[in-house]
């Protein structure tokens, strides 16, 4: 190989890789931006599910309060 074809080559590949550690950091920023997504919805369903098992046992409380006899019976 020639210098030129040499100096050509490795310029060729110093852009390569300029492209993937930009390629890398774009990937590191969304796989963060969607763990951070992953971890706020997880937290949304946790106080969902506690807010639903409340919510149950009030309509549960309710019900039996309901279907009780009065007293003067």
């Amino acid at each position: 190989m020639t210098h030129t074809a040499t100096e050509e080559r490795l310029i060729d590949l110093e852009i390569r890789l300029t492209r993937q550690d930009d390629l890398v950091d774009t990937l590191n920023t969304q796989v963060y931006r969607q763990q951070k997504k992953i971890d706020e919805l997880e937290a949304l369903c946790t106080a969902m599910a506690a807010r639903i098992r409340e919510v149950a046992v009030t309509a549960s409380q309710r019900t039996a309060v309901v279907d009780e006899r009065p007293p003067h019976y």
